[in-house]
């Protein structure tokens, strides 16, 4: 009975110790945009891309693009939809002219490299895809 006691006792513990530890939380994600004609866009992109309506969402997004070019999280989501389309070589295209307007938005960042990854998997280039994920990993 001893030897039982002495199992639990570590276990407890442990238990214990782990329900105090603190998961750092990830800051929140900025909003897409102010403007109201940018972000019912955004709204009517959301609902397309769920119905499977891709092409419509991508016409979307060009057209909140024409509003506000210069918007990271934009064409980061034009980048998944041409994704999601399979039209590879244009999604990594978009993710790295997202990065080049994240600025210091390392999680936008880390998920256009995530795109583009996934991108260059689908083109087959399977080494290119790993150097894309290992540098959304470093973001």
């Amino acid at each position: 009975m001893m030897i039982a006691a002495r199992r639990t006792v570590p276990l407890v513990l442990i238990l214990l110790l782990a329900s105090c530890a603190v998961v750092p939380s990830t800051p929140p994600r900025p909003e897409a945009s102010s403007n109201p004609a940018v972000v019912a866009l955004l709204d009517r992109v959301h609902s397309q891309a769920a119905a499977g309506e891709l092409e419509q969402a991508g016409a979307s997004l060009e057209r909140a693009l024409r509003i506000e070019p210069r918007n990271a999280l934009l064409w980061q989501e034009l980048a998944r939809v041409r994704l999601d389309q399979g039209l590879y070589r244009q999604a990594e295209s978009l993710a790295a002219k997202s990065n080049g307007f994240a600025a210091g938005d390392r999680t936008l960042r880390a998920e256009n490299w995530r795109i583009i990854g996934q991108a260059r998997s689908g083109q087959g280039d399977y080494r290119g895809a790993q150097t894309a994920f290992e540098r959304a990993e470093r973001e």
